[in-house]
Formats: structure tokens, sequence, C-alpha cells
């Protein structure tokens, strides 16, 4: 019964059966701007910038902070990759711009508010609320760095090539024998061998050797210490007075270290984050939204993975993944239909709940409830503990 009703459920949507879906990650990203602060209170060498979230705001920054200068580099704060590239839907082609200063003011009035499309935001882009302001520097070299976590080292692994200024996919495919890898003892940490192995690999060609091996180790500390997943600094600069400069600034955190970080994960930005994630963690679901077209609602992670690959294995592609977990309660379930019904593109939502961790009288009552909420939902077929489909009337 359970495979003629998920066959009937499959029928009745319009499949986009094997294409990709984007998963977001559980974890922390934040801005630029953020990453360049925390990185300047290591010790770790950054341009001179502001953030600033309207035309007022830029003014001020140009008269308080850089009365001096003839040109600044107007950067997009999204928290997506490729910004450089990207284009505004009004039009404005490249979300970073190097500009004389009297020409900030009008930039970035057309960035402020807008949104900005790459190859990372797909096609719906991603709204910029400020833009970051930063010095001019001098660079008379570009470099690649980062630290993330390697399962195959179970330990963090730092990775550099001495070019750098454009996506690692294509430096490794183009370059790949400047590609240092530098695994690193989780126990000992960083060493100054470990350091000067990724040193000579980036290869600096004014900058003081010393002084980059120091960088380095920086970078590592504050790596280990905020619990990041990846530090990635692109590029990692020279400038014409002999500097090892952090560029760019892309860090990402563990969200499982949220309780001992509270001041960066305070940084949170909810407005670059998908909308259902950000509600789900609100009414303290377990959720994560994909690009399918059916709505899972399940409980237990095992079931749930086991839920979305038998609809995949019938033809249909997952909406999300969704765990209510053992104890949830009906309020949960009402607020779980309305993040489901609240994703255009869900035909169909299926239920598959294990009454041996969960009361499905609990979950039974939620349904209810969330019915007469949400009158796009039309019941065609359940089964006994506790298996039920529903079908989207829009």
């Amino acid at each position: 019964m359970v495979r003629g009703l998920l066959n009937k459920l499959v029928s009745r949507s319009l499949t986009v059966a094997g294409q990709w879906q984007q998963q977001q990650l559980r974890r922390l990203n934040i801005h630029e701007y953020q990453g360049a602060e925390l990185m300047a209170k290591y010790g770790i060498n950054v341009p001179k910038g502001l953030a600033v979230a309207s035309v007022d705001e830029v003014k001020k920054a140009i008269q308080d902070a850089f009365p001096d200068h003839k040109e600044l580099v107007v950067k997009s704060q999204i928290l997506a990759g490729g910004r450089g590239l990207g284009t505004f839907k009004s039009g404005l082609k490249g979300g970073v711009h190097i500009v004389k200063k009297e020409e900030v003011e009008d930039l970035a009035g057309k960035m402020l508010g807008q949104i900005l499309v790459t190859k990372q935001t797909g096609p719906q882009g991603k709204i910029v609320s400020k833009v970051y302001l930063c010095e001019k520097l001098s660079l008379v070299n570009e470099m690649y760095f980062a630290i993330m976590l390697d399962r195959k080292t179970a330990g963090p692994i730092i990775i550099g090539c001495s070019k750098g200024g454009t996506s690692i996919e294509d430096l490794a495919e183009k370059y790949p024998n400047m590609i240092v890898k530098v695994p690193i003892d989780v126990f000992n940490g960083i060493t100054d061998e470990d350091a000067a192995k990724v040193v000579d690999g980036l290869a600096p060609k004014v900058a003081d050797r010393n002084d980059a091996i120091e960088q380095v180790k920086k970078l590592y500390k504050l790596f280990c210490e905020s619990d990041c997943t990846l530090l990635e600094i692109n590029p990692l600069a020279e400038t014409s007075g002999k500097q090892l400069v952090a560029a760019d600034a892309k860090l990402n955190f563990d969200d499982n270290a949220a309780f001992r970080q509270k001041e960066i994960f305070a940084l949170r930005d909810p407005t670059q984050e998908d909308p259902r994630e950000v509600a789900a963690a609100k009414a303290d679901l377990n959720y994560i939204g994909l690009d399918g077209e059916i709505g899972c609602m399940v409980n237990g992670a095992g079931l749930a993975m086991a839920t979305m690959d038998i609809i995949k294995l019938h033809g249909g592609t997952p909406a999300n993944f969704l765990d209510v977990g053992g104890n949830a309660s009906e309020g949960q379930v009402v607020e779980a239909f309305k993040i489901l019904t609240s994703d255009e593109k869900v035909k169909a939502i299926l239920v598959n709940i294990f009454g041996g961790i969960m009361k499905c009288d609990v979950i039974a009552s939620g349904i209810v409830n969330a019915a007469k909420q949400v009158s796009a939902l039309d019941c065609f077929g359940f089964h006994s503990n506790y298996f039920c489909l529903f079908r989207l009337v829009r």
C-alpha cells in the first residue's frame, strides 16, 4: 500500500528527477568585513576598511576614515563568492570596483538595497545590505591560502598556491604542481617547520620570510581558537611595502561550537540565509532546504534520509530534510507544515513517522491543526503508524 501511495504521489507531481540539488550546510558563514575584523584582532595584516549600510554612512566614512585617499575599493557584501564577476539585477556589472573617491558615493548607492547575482547565489541572487569600503593597496603579487578540515588526515590542512585571485578549482586545473598541502597535527598544533613549508609553497616575492611564517601561524591560531571549519584568503597578497596582507576573508564556523563562540555567532546575518531554515531554527526543528518538490516531515535522521532515498528511487525529488525528533509538540508540527508549504516548488508533502519514538496522536493533532491553518493541504492517502501523503492545492 505504501509503495502504491508513493507512486501515486510521484505521478501527481511535476518531477525534476536527476537534477542537481543545492544543499545548505549547517555552519555559520560571515561577511568579508566581519572576517577582516576578526583577523585584525589576531594580528593578521588586513587592508584598512569600513562597512557602511547607507549613503550617509558612506559620506561619513570617506571623511573620517579615508580623507587622504584618492581611490577606494567598493565591495558589495553578500554571503556568496564570485562577487567581482556578478551582475546586479539593476544591470550594474560587478560587485567589486576600484573607483576614485568622488565616485564612491554614487557607486555605493547603486549597490545598496540591490540584488546581486553570482555563480554561487543562483538566479535569485542575494540582497546587498552593506558595502565594504577599503583602501586601495599597491599589490605586487597575489597568492591563494586556505585552512580547512581534512577527512583523510583527520585534522586541519593548509592549502596554498603561489598564484591567486581566481577560484581554487581553476588554479588546481591550470597549475596542479603549484598547489601545496600541509596537514597539521591536531594534537601538536602548527610548528615552525609546517609554517615554513606553507610559505615556501606560496613563494612570496618581496615579503620577509620570517614575517610570513608568523602570519601563517597567526592564521592557524585564529582557525583553531574560533572553531573554524574554513578559513580562505583569495588573494593573500604582497604589497609594494613588502607586507603580506589578507586582501579577502572567507570564514565558516562549526555550529556545534556556538555555545562557546557567542560573540562570533552573534554576527550571523539571517537576511542572507534560506528563510525556511531561519524559521525552522526558531521553531527548534532540524531542517535543511533542498531544491526538490516533495516536502518531507519525518522523525529520526536515519528514517528521514531513507524517506528521501525512497522518493528519489521512485522518480521524485525531496524538497527538504526535516527531522522533528522524538518529542515534537503540536505547535512544532503546525510550524513544520507552514515551512513546507511556504516553498512554492513543493507539490506534495510526505509525512513518515515512526511511532516507536514519537506519539502518533500528537502528530495527528498537529496535522489537523495545520490543515485548519493551511488551506492548500489535501490529504489523499494514509497508513497506520504513521504514514501520510498530502497534495498541495495552490
